[in-house]
């Protein structure tokens, strides 16, 4: 289990300079990242320390990444987004 300081790091950094990529980042990290796996989690993390132009162009699935670590959060994220109702994204 992680820490409050951790999960409020991980909030800080997942807001990013792109109001596209905070619709995307914040619910999940919201709603779907406590019950990731310890794996999964250290994925997430990779994740957010990634360019943000990187970031737009794989959540926007333009492309995905080359890291398979890297293509299956991103999957778990735009899996998570497009089954998800928008109203969550209504407080952002």
């Amino acid at each position: 289990m992680q820490d409050d300081a951790t999960i409020k790091r991980l909030y800080w950094h997942s807001r990013r300079g792109m109001w596209e990529l905070d619709l995307l980042l914040i619910p999940f990290l919201e709603h779907r990242y406590p019950q990731l796996d310890e794996a999964d989690k250290v994925r997430y993390q990779a994740l957010i320390d990634q360019e943000d132009q990187d970031l737009f162009i794989w959540l926007m699935r333009r492309e995905w990444p080359a890291d398979a670590e890297l293509r299956r959060i991103v999957q778990m994220i735009v899996d998570y987004a497009e089954t998800t109702s928008n109203d969550q994204f209504r407080t952002l």
